[in-house]
């Protein structure tokens, strides 16, 4: 892996940062599934082969009782195996395939969730839920994407307001300064950037209240126990959907209407927050594999001599010509480039040098200072926040830039 520091190589092989990010996450997604499947086995393993002697007991039982041949008796039994698949159930159920439960085929479709408890059966039913699930997939991934863009603006114009109050309350600020904050505009939020660990903090709590609510009304209704609705909460907010629990399932129930409309809105609740807190955490994830890396690079970096200087990065130089409408007093908004005529990294260089090289007016630079004072932070040109989706399309898109631990595209 290639020292990015150093300027060197150590490995037959050069990788650049994303590749090694990429082959140093894929191992150790590889090392997670080998110590999931391992720890799952050794509690379910003995479980299983219980139940399978259990059952075959019962059906040798069974068979004598009634003399039949085991043939005959496996033969029914994979015909019901047949009738459970298309929704024929022992207990009395609600159909499948009405309105209210095609409703709740294509809601499980969409956030791909896929309990598995209703499956199309004809090929036109099949041709058509490719079509549907592809274009009802993506919208509903996107609406999930946007959901997190929203809280995380609240959390932002939340930060901005206690800090607009604060100054209020110690009068740090004369009256017009004060009066010109609440004219500041939605892309002022640029500076205001919310922890990831806050972020995390609060899609947790939100999680865990509407999983507790929920948990509660499933066990009053569905006759489960709390726990097992805990799991059926967690395992459909996370769209895992294994099947195993299913709610809404019964064909009467108390307030029938008033439940599924509740169950609906808990799912869809439970499955923004849950998606929003996944990508959340993957932020901590690539952190993580980002100090992986610089652990290993400074090792190697230890037993190969320093040849090139560091770049300061944020250090302000003659001879950086950044784009007019891209101005930032932020240093890491100024742009570094290798242009002739550029000083020693040291050297400290007058405010006319600053002003000539970066083309910025006395009045533009007094008035991004003044806006900092007011406490609205000046927005980088190179980030505007009228393009939703200025620097790609995803989660990682939507967080860029708009997370303290995420700005400077760490």
């Amino acid at each position: 892996m290639a020292c990015r520091g150093c300027g060197c190589s150590c490995g037959p092989g050069h990788l650049n940062e994303d590749n090694a990010r990429f082959l140093l996450l894929a191992a150790l997604i590889v090392l997670y599934l080998l110590g999931g499947a391992a720890v799952f086995s050794a509690l379910e393993l003995a479980h299983e082969r219980q139940a399978k002697q259990r059952w075959e007991e019962r059906l040798a039982n069974f068979s004598r009782r009634h003399n039949l041949s085991r043939e005959e008796l496996r033969g029914f039994l994979r015909h019901y195996e047949e009738a459970t698949e298309a929704g024929v159930r022992v207990d009395n159920t609600r159909p499948r395939w009405d309105f209210t439960g095609a409703f709740y085929f294509v809601g499980t479709v969409v956030s791909t969730i896929g309990f598995g408890m209703t499956t199309p059966a004809t090929v036109g039913g099949k041709i058509f839920l490719i079509f549907y699930g592809l274009i009802g997939c993506a919208s509903t991934i996107l609406f999930f994407n946007l959901f997190l863009e929203r809280l995380i603006t609240v959390i932002a114009y939340t930060m901005k307001s206690c800090h607009q109050q604060q100054l209020r309350r110690r009068r740090a600020l004369p009256q017009e300064s004060l009066k010109n904050l609440g004219k500041c505009e939605v892309g002022g939020l640029a500076g205001w950037k919310p922890s990831v660990y806050y972020v995390m903090l609060i899609l947790c709590m939100a999680s865990l209240l509407i999983s507790c609510c929920a948990s509660a009304m499933y066990t009053s209704i569905e006759g489960w126990s709390y726990f097992d609705s805990l799991y059926f909460c967690f395992v459909a907010f996370s769209t895992i959907g294994f099947g195993d629990l299913v709610s809404s399932q019964n064909a009467q129930y108390e307030r029938q209407g008033l439940y599924r409309f509740a169950n609906f809105v808990f799912i869809l609740m439970g499955v923004c927050c849950i998606y929003s807190l996944f990508n959340v955490i993957s932020i901590l994830i690539k952190q993580s594999v980002n100090w992986i890396l610089r652990k290993m690079d400074g090792g190697c970096c230890q037993q190969c001599p320093s040849t090139l200087p560091r770049s300061q990065r944020n250090v302000v130089m003659p001879g950086s010509v950044q784009n007019p409408c891209s101005i930032s007093i932020e240093t890491d908004g100024v742009m570094e480039s290798d242009t002739d005529g550029r000083r020693p990294s040291g050297e400290i260089i007058s405010m006319k040098d600053f002003l000539a090289a970066n083309k910025v007016s006395p009045a533009t630079l007094q008035k991004q200072l003044s806006e900092m004072a007011n406490g609205c932070p000046h927005q980088a040109g190179t980030l505007p926040w009228d393009n939703e989706f200025s620097g790609g399309v995803g989660a990682f898109a939507i967080m860029n830039n708009r997370l303290a631990e995420t700005s400077g595209d760490r």
